[in-house]
């Protein structure tokens, strides 16, 4: 894992994501999940190119099992994104990058136009 992605767990959720004032992901992943695998180099790439403008974090679904019920997380990988504390895009499931960048960038958009 890069220095840009960093690791989310029931001890800094609060504080990481929740009180971020930035747009958040957080890619809810385990070890053993063949899908999330393949996810996490597009994961790595999102966040060198939205360095400063989206905070990437990672949660393993295995460690931080209460952060994961608590937005009801079924199947992983599952991407969350977060702004002023609440979660405003979920994506399920392995996704190629533009889709990724294609929520993102709206994300962003919306989020510049109400800050």
């Amino acid at each position: 894992m890069s220095d840009l992605v960093a690791q989310a767990g029931d001890a800094n959720w609060e504080s990481e994501v929740l009180q971020s004032p930035e747009l958040v992901m957080v890619d809810f992943w385990a070890v053993w999940c063949g899908p999330c695998q393949m996810v996490a180099p597009v994961v790595e790439e999102l966040a060198k190119e939205y360095e400063g403008k989206l905070k990437v974090m990672k949660l393993n679904t295995d460690e931080a099992p209460e952060v994961a019920g608590r937005y009801q997380i079924m199947s992983i990988p599952t991407i969350l994104f977060f702004k002023n504390g609440e979660p405003v895009e979920k994506l399920v499931g392995a996704r190629p990058k533009p889709q990724f960048k294609q929520i993102i960038d709206a994300l962003l958009s919306q989020h510049s136009a109400t800050a």
